[in-house]
Formats: structure tokens, sequence, C-alpha cells
């Protein structure tokens, strides 16, 4: 069973590679969907997958690469749309 969804991650998340590597990371789970740097200085991402494979992504998020420093994320299930890859915006 799919699942969505929207994850706010707020912190020094910006310009040190968080979109990058929550690309790879979602490769390396198996999650689709978007990653985007928004103007207040956090990032955006939509997630799909299955339930393990969006647990491991978002534990993965709470933590962010090495250099980050995550303060709060955010999570909201919204309705699946099926995306085909994971891209950054």
């Amino acid at each position: 069973m799919v699942r969505r969804f929207d994850i706010s991650v707020y912190g020094r998340v910006q310009r040190i590679g968080f979109r990058f590597s929550t690309m790879e990371a979602a490769y390396r789970f198996g999650v689709k969907g978007f990653v985007e740097n928004k103007p207040d200085g956090s990032v955006h991402i939509e997630a799909e997958g299955d339930v393990e494979s969006l647990e491991k992504f978002m534990d993965w998020c709470r933590k962010g690469p090495i250099g980050a420093r995550v303060d709060k994320l955010e999570t909201k299930e919204s309705e699946p749309i099926h995306c085909r890859t994971f891209e950054i915006r």
C-alpha cells in the first residue's frame, strides 16, 4: 500500500547539500517524490512509498546529512499521486 507524506524540515538544512543527500536517501529506501528549498530556510519534501520505506526515510530526515542540524520535522499525510521518480526542485 502506497502512502504519501508532506515533510517540512527546519534547522540548518540549506546550503549544505541537504536536497542532494535527500535524493540519495530516497533512492536508497525506494521512496518517490521531490525535495525543494523554501524561502523561510526550511526544506520541503513530498515522499511516497510503502510504510517500511517511508519510516526508514523519515528516520533519515530527522538527522539529515553530515553538516545538517535538524531542529524540527513536521509531517502530514496526504493522498498518493503515484510519483515515478524522486527529484530535486
